[in-house]
C-alpha cells in the first residue's frame, strides 16, 4: 500500500503563507542533516518555529503523577553525518488568547498520543506544549496545526510570542468592552511582521478588560493593554492603557504606563512603533539584559516615550490598521443552549437535592457571566497536563454544551464559558467521568508549576514534583477549609527564571541547591510579598532558602500564621508585612539545618525522584578543611545581610535597603576570593577588582544558568545606587541571584579539594 504524506493529504487545507514558512523550515532541517547549514542558525529557525531542546532522562519520574518520558531507539537519534537531534525535544503550540475550538482540541489530542506522550501540557501564558517530539515529525505537527487554523510560528525564539487575554473576556462583570477581537488582531498583526523580526530576546504582549483582576497580567508583560473607554460627545469611545517594560525573569520589573489612553484605531501602529524602537534600540550583544525592560529602565519611561512617538509619526501606514474594526464579531461567543434548557428532559434539580461533592465544586470552579443565566465553569488541570483521552472527551462536552469552544488560562486550566445553570449538573457528571471534576480552581489546591527538572535543561529543583506533593496535602489538611487561606495562591518555579510565575504568588517558590556533606542538597527560595490581583500589582522578594523536603512544612506554618494570626480582612501581603520578614524567618528557622547524608538521605533527593539529587555536572566533593567553614560563613552572612535589605525596604528605607544589597553582594564576593586563599579585608575596590580578576576573567564564576549576568550585578552596583524603592527592590533581587551564583561557584570548586595556606 502507498503511504501518502501529510504534506499532500492537507494540500489545500493549509494556509498557503503557513504552508510556505513550514516548506521553508523543512528545506533548512535537510540543510542541517546534510551538514550544511549551522546549527546556530537551525537554532533560531526552529525556535521561531515553536521547536525546543529538553531535558530527557528517559522514565525519570519527577512529577509525583506520571512520567513524563517515551523511549526512543538511540538509532534514531543521529540521522545523517551530523547528529540532528541528541534526544527528543518539545514543541510549543501558540493558542492566541487561549481559544480552542472542539476540532482543534481532537487534532491535538491527535498528534499528542501518535507523537508524543500522550500528554497535553497546558502552559501560563495560555499556549500548549507537547513533549518528547523528534524533530523529524515537527513538520508533519506544524501542517496537521495549520490545517486547523493553529501555527507554532514564533512560539519561541527572538520574535512576539503568544499574545494572551483574560479567558473570561466577553463575560466578565467589570469590563467595559470584549477585548478578544483586538488580541486577536495584534496577535496576527505582528505574526512574522518585517517590524519585528530583529530583537535581542523574546517579546510577550497582554490583553485585560479591567485592572482589579489578575487574569491579564499585564503589569509582567513587555507590553500591555488594559480596556478603558472614555467620553466622546456623549458616547463611550474604545480604548486602552498602554504599559510597557514589564517582565518577571531573574529579576522583575513593573510595567510603566506608556499611555493613558490611545483608541482602537491607535492600537495596531502604537504596537508596531514599539517593536520598531525595541528592535533598533534594544540590546543585542549582552542577552542577559536585552529584554525590553531594561530599555526602559536604560532611557526612562518619559524618554522612551518620545521616541515611540517619534517612531510612530514615521510609520507608512498600513491598512490592516483599522480594518479588523469591520469585523469585531469575529471572536464573539454566542449561547448554543437558551436559559431555560432543560438537562436531558427533565426539571432543574432542587438544590439541597445537589450531591455534597457537585456543590463544593459549583463554590470553587463555576462563576456567573454578564449574561443573565449563563456561568463560566473551571476544569481543573493538575500540573496543567491533561490526556489525549481527556482532551477528545472535553471536545465532546464543549460541542453539547456551548457549541464546542473553551478556553485556556494563565493558571494552566481550561474554562468553558455559556454554560446554563440547567447544564452544570451533567457538565460535572461528564467531566467526572474523564477525572476532570476536581474542585479548588483558584484556590491554594489550584497551584501553578514550570516543567523544571522534568523537561528543562535549566530546572533545578523538581517544581512539578513539589507541585503534586503539596497538592496532595493541602486537599486533603484540615486547615485548608479556612476561607482566607483557601484563596491564597501558589506558585513554583524550578529556577529563579519565574517560568512559575514565583514572584506574584502569596507563596512562590524558586529552585536552588546547596552543598553539605559533600553532596548537593535541592532547596527552594521562598519568596512572599507577591500580589496576584490587580495584575499582578507588587512583586515578593525571596526570604531564605529551605530544603526541598521540608517546603510543605512552610506552607503550613505559613497559612496557619495567616489563618490565625490576621486582622479582619486583612491580605496575606499585609499580614506578612505587618509581622515582619524577621517574624517570618525565625518561625522557619528551625527548617534550615542539613543534617548529614547518612542521618537524613531523604534531604539529599528531590521530590518524586528517589536519587540522589546532583545538578549538571557536580559530584561528590571533599572538605577543603578550614578555608570551607570560612567560605560558607560568608556566604551564610550575605544571605543575612541580603536579608536585612528587606527589612530596610519594608521600612521605608530604600537608600539603606540598596547599599544593604550591595554589601552582601561584596560579602558573597570576598568568601569567595577566599577559596584562592586570599584575605581582601574590607575595601570594596579590592574585593571587586580581585573578584573581577580572579572569578570573571577567568570565567570560574559563570555556568550555563548564570553566564555573565550575574556578574554584571555587583559591577552595577559597585558603580551607581539604588535611589528609589523601585531600584532598591531590584538590587536586592539582583543580590540574592548574584549570592544563589555564588553558591553555585562555590559548590563546582568545592569538587576538587583546596589548598589551604599555613
Amino acid at each position: 500500500m502507498t503511504t501518502v504524506a501529510w504534506k499532500e493529504r492537507l494540500e489545500g487545507e493549509v494556509p498557503e503563507r503557513l504552508a510556505r514558512e513550514i516548506e521553508i523550515y523543512e528545506t533548512q532541517l535537510e540543510l542541517r542533516r546534510r551538514g550544511q547549514l549551522d546549527e546556530k542558525i537551525l537554532a533560531e529557525t526552529r525556535l521561531r518555529r515553536g521547536v525546543y531542546g529538553q531535558r530527557y532522562d528517559n522514565g525519570q519520574r519527577n512529577d509525583g503523577v506520571a512520567a513524563r518520558s517515551i523511549d526512543y531507539p538511540s538509532a534514531e537519534l543521529t540521522k545523517g553525518p551530523n547528529a540532528l537531534w541528541d534526544a527528543p525535544g518539545m514543541m510549543r503550540i501558540k493558542i492566541p488568547f487561549g481559544a480552542l475550538s472542539a476540532e482543534q482540541m481532537e487534532t491535538l489530542a491527535d498528534l499528542a498520543e501518535e507523537y508524543s506522550d500522550s500528554i497535553c501540557h497546558v502552559t501560563t501564558r495560555q499556549d500548549i506544549q507537547l513533549h518528547f517530539i523528534h524533530i523529524d515529525d515537527t513538520p508533519d505537527l506544524m501542517r496537521r496545526l495549520a490545517a486547523v487554523g493553529i501555527t507554532t510560528q514564533e512560539a519561541c525564539g527572538n520574535s512576539v510570542r503568544n499574545v494572551t487575554a483574560c479567558p473570561l473576556a466577553g463575560v466578565c462583570h467589570d469590563e467595559p468592552f470584549d477585548v478578544t477581537p483586538y488580541s486577536r488582531a495584534l496577535a496576527y498583526y505582528l505574526l512574522g511582521h518585517r517590524d519585528a523580526q530583529d530583537f535581542g530576546r523574546k517579546f510577550k504582549i497582554a490583553f485585560s478588560g479591567c485592572a482589579q483582576h489578575a487574569c491579564g497580567l499585564v503589569s509582567m508583560h513587555d507590553l500591555g493593554f488594559v480596556a478603558r473607554t472614555r467620553d466622546d460627545n456623549g458616547r463611550p469611545r474604545r480604548g486602552f492603557e498602554v504599559f510597557v517594560g514589564g517582565g518577571l525573569g531573574a529579576v522583575p520589573h513593573q510595567a510603566k504606563r506608556l499611555r493613558e489612553f490611545v483608541t482602537e484605531e491607535e492600537l495596531l501602529p502604537l504596537a508596531q512603533a514599539v517593536c520598531r524602537v525595541f528592535a533598533r534600540l534594544g540590546e543585542k550583544r549582552n542577552r542577559a539584559r536585552a529584554r525590553i525592560k531594561f530599555l526602559v529602565a536604560k532611557l526612562g519611561i518619559d524618554e522612551l516615550r518620545r521616541v515611540v512617538d517619534e517612531e510612530l509619526a514615521s510609520i507608512p501606514a498600513d491598512e490592516r490598521w483599522t480594518a479588523y474594526l469591520d469585523d469585531l464579531e469575529v471572536t464573539a461567543d454566542a449561547p448554543t443552549r437558551p436559559i431555560e434548557a432543560l438537562v436531558e428532559g427533565h426539571d432543574l434539580v432542587e438544590e439541597h437535592a445537589l450531591p455534597p461533592a457537585f456543590r463544593a465544586w459549583r463554590d470553587t470552579n463555576v462563576s456567573t457571566q454578564r449574561q443573565d443565566g449563563y456561568h463560566v465553569a473551571t476544569a481543573c488541570l493538575p500540573l496543567g497536563d491533561l490526556t489525549s483521552w481527556q482532551l477528545r472527551g472535553l471536545a465532546d462536552i464543549a460541542r453539547r454544551t456551548n457549541g464546542g469552544r473553551v478556553r485556556t488560562t494563565v493558571e494552566q486550566n481550561i474554562v468553558l464559558r455559556w454554560v446554563t445553570a440547567a447544564d452544570l449538573p451533567r457538565l460535572w457528571s461528564d467531566l467526572g467521568a474523564l477525572g476532570l471534576d476536581q474542585p479548588g480552581a483558584g484556590t491554594l489546591v489550584d497551584i501553578t508549576a514550570c516543567p523544571g527538572t522534568d523537561t528543562c535543561k535549566l530546572g533545578i529543583s523538581s517544581s512539578r514534583g513539589l507541585a503534586a506533593e503539596l497538592r496532595r496535602r493541602v486537599a486533603t489538611d484540615g486547615f485548608v477549609h479556612d476561607q482566607a487561606v483557601r484563596g491564597l495562591k501558589i506558585k513554583i518555579s524550578g529556577c529563579f527564571n519565574s517560568c512559575g510565575q514565583h514572584h506574584v504568588a502569596d507563596l512562590g517558590f524558586y529552585g536552588v541547591s546547596r552543598k553539605n556533606d559533600g553532596r548537593t542538597v535541592p532547596h527552594f527560595q521562598v519568596v512572599l510579598g507577591g500580589q496576584w490581583q490587580e495584575n499582578a500589582g507588587s512583586y515578593g522578594l525571596a526570604v531564605v532558602a529551605v530544603p526541598s523536603r521540608r517546603i510543605p512544612d512552610v506552607v503550613q506554618r505559613m497559612t496557619s500564621l495567616y489563618a490565625t494570626e490576621r486582622q479582619g480582612n486583612e491580605s496575606f501581603q499585609e499580614l506578612v508585612r505587618r509581622v515582619g520578614k524577621a517574624r517570618v524567618r525565625e518561625l522557619l528557622a528551625d527548617l534550615l539545618p542539613l543534617e548529614s547524608y547518612d542521618q537524613n538521605r531523604t534531604l539529599y533527593s528531590d521530590w518524586g525522584d528517589p536519587r540522589e539529587y546532583t545538578i549538571g555536572d557536580l559530584g561528590v566533593g571533599e572538605c577543603a578543611g578550614e578555608i570551607v567553614s570560612l567560605v560558607q560563613f560568608g556566604l551564610a552572612a550575605s544571605e543575612r545581610q541580603v536579608f536585612e535589605a528587606q527589612l530596610r525596604l519594608d521600612e521605608g528605607d530604600a537608600e539603606a535597603a540598596g547599599e544593604r544589597a550591595y554589601a552582601a553582594m561584596l560579602q558573597a564576593a570576598k568568601a569567595l576570593v577566599r577559596t584562592q586563599n586570599l584575605d581582601v579585608g574590607d575595601d570594596p575596590e579590592t574585593i571587586v577588582g580581585e573578584f573581577r580578576g580572579r572569578f570573571c576573567d577567568t570565567e570560574l564564576f559563570y555556568d550555563r544558568y548564570a553566564g555573565a549576568k550575574f556578574a554584571n550585578f555587583l559591577f552595577q552596583a559597585h558603580e551607581q545606587e539604588a535611589g528609589d524603592a523601585e531600584l532598591a527592590h531590584r538590587r536586592i533581587e539582583e543580590a540574592q541571584l548574584f549570592i544563589e551564583a555564588a553558591h553555585a561557584c562555590y559548590g563546582r570548586l568545592h569538587e576538587t579539594p583546596v589548598a589551604v595556606s599555613s
